[in-house]
């Protein structure tokens, strides 16, 4: 903390998709989460065409017990250019009848497009009309999300839906949005103002529907239930409208960049990003100045079908539907019909594509993680036997050039974690020398410094004898570990009736004070309720920054409500703070917050939970102030930053003494691997006499803010 003032077989007539779309089967397609909002692109302006209908009575609902469906169904009778007179939600259409093309042989083994008839059920005066979902068939590239320690099941769990939302122009600029429901007892800071940088307005929107999903999964762990709280918690808030980018659009999302990182389907959907929760191919119809055409907006490669991702500008993607991976059917030859049919109208519009990638969440047996990789153009199609033996369309997508690096951050990391020597620019391997769990490496690509200030490495923080008292912290008589749900724990009766971690050892909601586990506790050292304690997961490198000394990041992704670890250093009196504090720039005093950090428990409210107690939120600072200066651990090389990803939570498991907890960092938000880590300093010193940055008035120990966000102050104190 450092404050210095592309490969596939080519196009050739043999295989090649030869296909000419023809009007009268201009396809409709389900879109659970919006449309009719699309940004410019290189093609010419376009209108979307709604594909929403009305789910027909008596369809079985697949929601997850206690999940209300997420909106209400209706029929929609507008003419397609209409703005839909109806403000309701549309329903969720679970399978919208498409016109079908059926594949034939045709010349030198090509495949050609040859119509046949389509369901009598068409719509013909501007309603759409939908089977039931036990018609449902998901033969996408799904990967539904799983929750912490649920299992793969639900196949055909109903998506929640989107409402009509009114046409937005070709600039891309947000539709207009339902107000969050004013009935909460607490008003929540979600996309209420416009003058939100789109950027703020996803982070929150993501920071409430993860706040949300832990809290479920807390009362579920409580009852020993097992249930999707991910599409619960996302059913909730599309019930309340709380999303940002509420339409789609080709190209760029606002507020989404390029290596974003996501832990369920959902949270994509909530976003903007990609509308369907379970299929891999988001896609919508378009106008162009010749005709109307479905086109493909975002694939999601999740290894549901035979895809092609080893290299990291070149994707090869399969077509949906025949013989996938998920799919419950026959295996049979796809058909050229919905996404399919969209990507290969997307080959010769040659418009943008986004393209996410996943890979296993090493933290989750059944879990994956989902990376944007950002723009993508289709540069070839054709058609090759499965290895079920039947046919499957092939698209070979070419990633855009100039843009951040995505998947190729991920690739690089697993080089130096099987062989941390092919880092490069290494100063020492670990800086800790032994005393962390992991080896933290000491990293410089930018100059010649060799390293930062001699300081001594220790793991946590060292009292002295007068600032605290050996009262000892009282423990449970649980059994082995401490469970969820039970009233007997007294460890749970500490932190307000709950184990403040999941089952993950994720933490649920930020509190004024967590107890862990202590020695004088019955139950193990592998408790639940003994997470931060036990040191450091993760892997850390200690970096130099252009402009602001040394940072912190990690090689691995980190999960919202991760823990990272401890303020450690030499626990100092207010004394020593005034007489030498000018030139101690690691002085940690816990007196502020921060915004961010202080809603990171927004959206449980959205439950209407009458467990939750707002008055037990309120801030509270403590006396405590540590140096790192001379003695510290990795948390004083973080630097500060006006919007930060990480935030500090008072613990105790080691004595009894409440005004002197140990300082523990957690994450705000998902994190991917290699972003630097930072939390808001706030205001420090003496604070009498000072005004808080932003007002006008600058304190005279106030440093020039070099983070960048979107929202930065200009100053910290």
């Amino acid at each position: 903390m450092e404050r210095h003032s592309n490969c596939t077989p080519s196009s050739s007539e043999n295989g090649v998709l030869d296909v000419k779309p023809l009007r009268s089967l201009a396809p409709m397609f389900p879109a659970p989460f919006g449309f009719n909002a699309i940004t410019q692109s290189i093609v010419p302006p376009f209108i979307c065409v709604t594909p929403f209908g009305s789910s027909p009575a008596g369809s079985d609902s697949s929601y997850p017990s206690g999940v209300p469906p997420a909106f209400p169904p209706f029929s929609f009778h507008e003419a397609p250019n209409q703005k839909p007179s109806n403000p309701d939600p549309v329903s969720f259409a679970t399978r919208v009848v498409d016109a079908h093309v059926a594949m034939t042989p045709g010349a030198n083994g090509s495949l050609r497009a040859s119509p046949f008839s389509t369901s009598a059920k068409t719509p013909t005066s501007g309603t759409f009309w939908t089977p039931s979902a036990t018609n449902v068939s998901i033969d996408e590239d799904e990967d539904p999300s799983l929750d912490d320690n649920m299992p793969a099941s639900g196949r055909k769990t109903k998506r929640a839906g989107r409402r009509s939302s009114n046409q937005a122009g070709s600039s891309g600029t947000d539709v207009k949005r339902k107000r969050p429901n004013k009935s909460l007892n607490t008003e929540l800071p979600l996309l209420s103002s416009s003058s939100n940088h789109p950027r703020e307005s996803v982070e929150i929107v993501l920071m409430t529907y993860d706040a949300l999903r832990r809290r479920l999964l807390q009362l579920d762990e409580a009852k020993d239930v097992n249930r999707r709280q991910d599409l619960k918690a996302g059913a909730i808030m599309s019930g309340k409208d709380l999303k940002a980018n509420a339409g789609k659009r080709i190209g760029l999302v606002p507020g989404v960049e390029i290596g974003d990182i996501f832990y369920f389907r959902f949270e994509m959907c909530l976003i903007g990003l990609h509308a369907p929760s379970m299929a891999g191919i988001d896609y919508m119809t378009a106008s162009f100045s010749d005709k109307d055409e479905p086109v493909a907006i975002c694939i999601v490669s999740a290894g549901g079908y035979e895809n092609e991702d080893d290299d990291v500008d070149v994707l090869i993607y399969s077509g949906q539907g025949g013989s996938g991976k998920h799919d419950k059917k026959q295996p049979d030859d796809q058909k050229l019909e919905r996404g399919n049919l969209a990507l290969e109208r997307s080959l010769h519009r040659k418009n943008q594509i986004r393209v996410v990638r996943s890979t296993k969440d090493v933290s989750c047996p059944t879990g994956k993680i989902y990376i944007y990789d950002g723009l993508y153009k289709i540069d070839d199609s054709w058609v090759e036997k499965g290895k079920t033996g039947f046919n499957i369309f092939k698209y070979k997508l070419l990633r855009e050039p100039g843009q951040p690096d995505g998947i190729v951050v991920w690739k690089m990391i697993q080089k130096w974690k099987e062989n941390p020597s092919s880092r490069g620019r290494v100063i020492l391997p670990d800086i800790s020398s032994g005393a962390e769990n992991i080896p933290v490496c000491l990293i410089n690509d930018v100059d010649d410094e060799r390293g930062p200030n001699h300081f001594v490495y220790v793991t946590t923080v060292k009292h002295l004898c007068h600032t605290i008292s050996k009262k000892p912290l009282e423990g449970c008589m649980c059994l082995s570990v401490c469970l969820p749900g039970d009233t007997n724990c007294f460890c749970a009766q500490q932190n307000d009736g709950d184990l403040p971690y999941n089952s993950m050892g994720l933490l649920v909601r930020r509190k004024p004070l967590i107890y862990e586990c202590s020695v004088s506790c019955q139950c193990s050292f592998n408790c639940r309720n003994r997470v931060t304690q036990k040191g450091i997961r993760l892997h850390f490198e200690v970096f130099r920054t252009k402009d602001r000394g040394w940072g912190l990041r990690s090689w691995d992704p980190i999960r919202a409500g991760t823990f990272i670890c401890e303020y450690a250093g030499e626990v100092i009196s207010k004394t020593r703070v005034e007489d030498d504090g000018e030139e101690d720039e690691y002085i940690f005093q816990a007196t502020y917050l921060g915004e961010k950090a202080s809603r990171w428990n927004c959206g449980p409210e959205l439950l209407e939970d009458p467990d939750i107690n707002n008055s037990n939120e309120v801030f509270r600072p403590f006396p405590i102030t540590i140096s790192a200066k001379n003695s510290g651990n990795i948390a004083r090389f973080m630097n500060h930053s006006c919007s930060p990803n990480v935030f500090w939570q008072p613990v105790l498991y080691d004595h009894g003494d409440e005004d002197y907890p140990h300082i523990m960092f957690f994450a705000i938000k998902h994190i991917p691997p290699m972003t630097e880590l930072t939390y808001d300093y706030g205001l420090h010193g003496d604070e009498a006499g000072q005004q808080k940055i932003g007002t006008g008035f600058i304190s005279q120990r106030a440093k020039k803010c070099l983070c960048g966000s979107p929202n930065c102050q200009g100053y910290f104190g």
